[in-house]
Formats: structure tokens, C-alpha cells, sequence
């Protein structure tokens, strides 16, 4: 039926047509409303989020630095400065790394007790642990990240972060630990204990989770028992058997501290507990295509870092273990903590003591022997000329050795 254009009718369907194929048209984006009522601070604050959705860090990065600078009193002020060190961290990069770095650390220190402080340092952490490099290599990434990670868990051991941190903190002490190994390792089967000791000393004592501290123990227990100190070694065998009870090392342990006389001790129930967890957890780290493959990466393999116990939380620079100090005249003392920790062997050179004034001094010698020397150089003055001078040079090497020795300590198994 066809409606005159005049028609009332004709006139409703035609503006009815009109308003559906306009709503079929595509919206437009809303631009920010930059009026006076708009909050400028938070449109900024989505326009950079938005960026670094987009990847555009270094526009997102301008716009966040123009919203701290232009509203210092906004309430996006700590979130832009988080995102800003989030944009850093996004990108990756040896530089962008380091800045990432800086920008957490001046977080942490203008906003130390928000909740996203713990996050900010947890990142620090894991900027650290990202540069980390394989064991044979540069040490610097992995002991500043062990720094951080330590420094998260002990500023916020309650956090929802910890229990990834303290993972991650194995996984780097084990790289640390292997690095030492591989050293000792070399040197224990080149045949020189004393620079193998070196290592392995704080080896054992810093990293008890490290995936081959037992294998660490049997060597020093060996190093000192070949060279004649049962009674250090014994303590090293001792660990084995109560620390790592399932160690392929226990029987032979076992043996040598029944030969050298000392009582064989029980294992550590909390030892055990933790060394059947680890099996059961079945660390990957020995199928050959994983080894082949970690070859190709260019950071460190961690699978066979620990899943269980607790991390080492104290710095390199403390000391955690007994000191074993060998005095001349072959006697030793063995200062022990708890009897399951390390005996490091230090020896101590003293310098020999300078008095000028007694070569000028009077010297009391009995009357016959100052007699029997009066006589000797009236008989033979050229002699006892010579025996005097032999006996000066003498006295000037013997000083000039000990202050050489000044202050010297040296670190050695026997």
C-alpha cells in the first residue's frame, strides 16, 4: 500500500528509516574531554597505560613524566611512578634493566609502606635474576640478585611473593654453589687440596641445598684425611651421614669414620624428610636432552636447584662456621658449632717483633761466656769481625721476611 507523501504514516516510517541506518553507522572514539571537570592527572595516567599495552614505552614513559611533573599532589602520583619502572621492565635490555633498577629502588625509598614496595623490590630482584649467567661465568648478576632476594624475604616473609622468591633465591644459590664446585672439582682432581679447600669450605657451610653438597663434603672429608687430620675430616663425614642421609656417599662415609675411630651418627629426621621430598619431586636436571639444550642458552640451567628447605639468608661477608686455627708445632684446635658445621684451617703468620733499641741495649750474658767471646776476638779479631757481620745480615733477612709476612692469613687443610 503506497502512503501520500503527506500522509502522516509515510512521514513516522521515513524518519524510522532514517534513525535505524544511523544507528548502523560505526561510533567514533571519544576523545578526552580536557575541560575543567575531566581530571587531567588520570587521563594521562590511561593514556600511558594504554601506551605500554601497545608497547610504546617511551611515550608512555613522556606522559607519566608530565603528570608527576604538572600534579605532584595527584593521587595517581605512586602509581606513575611504579608504571614508569614497569615501562622499563617491559622493554628488557642491558640499559633499560638499569634504569628498571633505579626506578624501583626510588620507589622503595618515597614509598616505602604501600604494598606495592614489596613489589617493587620483589622486581628488583628479578631484574638480577634475569641477567644471571651460567656458573663458569661473571658471578656479579648472581650475587646481587641472592642481595635482593634475601632483603625481600626478610622485609616481607609473610608476603603472596615469598614463596616465589624463596624459589627463585635456591635457584640462584645454586648457581652460585655450582660455580665454586666446578672450581674445587678441578682443582681436587688436579691433585692440589689446599686451593680445592678454599673452595669448598664455604661451599658446604653457605649452600646445604645445593643439589651436590654431599659430593662437597666427601671431598673435604678426603682432602683432610689424606693429609692426616682425621679429626677434622671425621667431621665432614659425620655431615654426610646426618644431613644427607639417602647420599650415594653414606656407606663410604660410614667406613672411613669406623676406620679412623669416631662413633657414626644418626641422620637428621628433618634431613630425611626433606631429602625424600626432593626425590619424590624428581629433579630434571640429568636427561641428556636437557643438558644439550641448556648448552644452547645463553642464562644458567636451574633445574636441579632444591624445591624444599630453607635458602641461606645471611650475606657472603658473615661468617656462619667453626674455624679450625693450625699453630705451629703441629698441634691444632677445632672450634665446633653444634658439631655439624665446617672446620676451616686458618693459619696465622705473626710478624716478628722490631725492637731498635735492643741492638743498642746492654744484653745480660753469663760471665763465662762473656769471657770466652772477650778471649776469641783478642785471639782471632778478623774472625770475630766476619761472625759479627754474618750474624747482622742474618738479623736483616729475618726482618725483612716478616714484613713480608705482615698480617698474612692463609687458608689451608693441614
Amino acid at each position: 500500500m503506497r502512503y501520500p507523501k503527506h500522509n502522516p504514516a509515510w512521514i513516522l516510517t521515513t524518519l524510522l528509516v532514517v534513525a535505524l541506518v544511523a544507528a548502523g553507522c560505526g561510533k567514533k572514539t571519544q576523545q578526552p574531554d580536557f575541560t575543567a571537570s575531566a581530571e587531567p592527572d588520570k587521563i594521562l595516567f590511561e593514556r600511558a597505560m594504554a601506551d605500554i599495552q601497545e608497547r610504546k614505552y617511551d611515550v608512555a614513559r613522556l606522559t607519566l613524566q608530565t603528570l608527576l611533573n604538572a600534579y605532584p599532589d595527584s593521587e595517581y602520583l605512586a602509581q606513575a611512578k611504579l608504571a614508569i619502572a614497569d615501562a622499563y621492565y617491559a622493554e628488557g635490555g642491558t640499559s633499560a634493566l638499569t634504569q628498571a633498577v633505579a626506578e624501583y629502588k626510588d620507589f622503595i625509598t618515597f614509598f616505602p609502606f604501600l604494598e606495592e614496595a614489596a613489589y617493587a623490590q620483589m622486581r628488583v630482584g628479578m631484574i638480577y635474576y634475569r641477567r644471571m649467567e651460567k656458573p663458569d661465568r661473571d658471578r656479579t648478576n648472581a650475587r646481587l640478585a641472592e642481595e635482593e632476594l634475601q632483603a625481600f624475604l626478610l622485609k616481607y616473609p609473610n608476603h603472596e611473593l615469598s614463596k616465589e622468591a624463596t624459589q627463585r633465591l635456591r635457584e640462584v644459590q645454586e648457581v652460585l654453589a655450582e660455580g665454586d664446585y666446578r672450581i674445587a672439582n678441578y682443582y681436587y682432581v688436579k691433585g692440589s687440596p689446599r686451593a680445592a679447600a678454599g673452595r669448598l669450605l664455604e661451599l658446604v657451610d653457605r649452600y646445604p641445598l645445593f643439589s651436590r653438597a654431599d659430593r662437597a663434603l666427601w671431598m673435604l672429608g678426603d682432602t683432610y684425611d689424606r693429609n692426616e687430620r682425621g679429626e677434622v675430616a671425621a667431621q665432614y663425614y659425620s655431615r654426610i651421614l646426618s644431613d644427607y642421609p639417602l647420599s650415594e656417599h653414606v656407606d663410604k662415609a660410614k667406613e672411613r669414620l669406623i676406620a679412623l675411630g669416631f662413633p657414626v651418627p644418626q641422620p637428621k629426621p628433618e634431613a630425611l624428610e626433606r631429602m625424600q621430598r626432593e626425590n619424590e619431586m624428581a629433579r630434571e636436571g640429568g636427561n641428556m636432552l636437557r643438558k644439550f639444550t641448556g648448552m644452547l642458552k645463553t642464562g644458567p640451567d636451574v633445574s636441579m636447584s632444591a624445591r624444599t628447605g630453607d635458602p641461606n639468608m645471611s650475606p657472603p661477608s658473615e661468617p656462619t662456621s667453626s674455624v679450625q686455627i693450625l699453630t705451629p708445632g703441629g698441634t691444632s684446635t677445632v672450634g665446633a658449632n653444634g658439631g655439624s658445621s665446617a672446620g676451616v684451617a686458618v693459619q696465622t703468620v705473626t710478624p716478628m717483633p722490631q725492637n731498635t733499641a735492643a741492638s743498642t741495649s746492654p744484653v745480660a750474658v753469663p760471665t763465662g761466656a762473656a769471657k770466652a767471646k772477650k778471649d776469641e776476638e783478642e785471639k782471632d779479631p778478623d774472625r770475630a769481625a766476619k761472625k759479627k757481620k754474618a750474624e747482622e745480615e742474618k738479623k736483616k733477612k729475618e726482618e725483612s721476611s716478616s714484613k713480608k709476612k705482615k698480617g698474612i692469613r692463609r687458608i689451608i687443610p693441614w
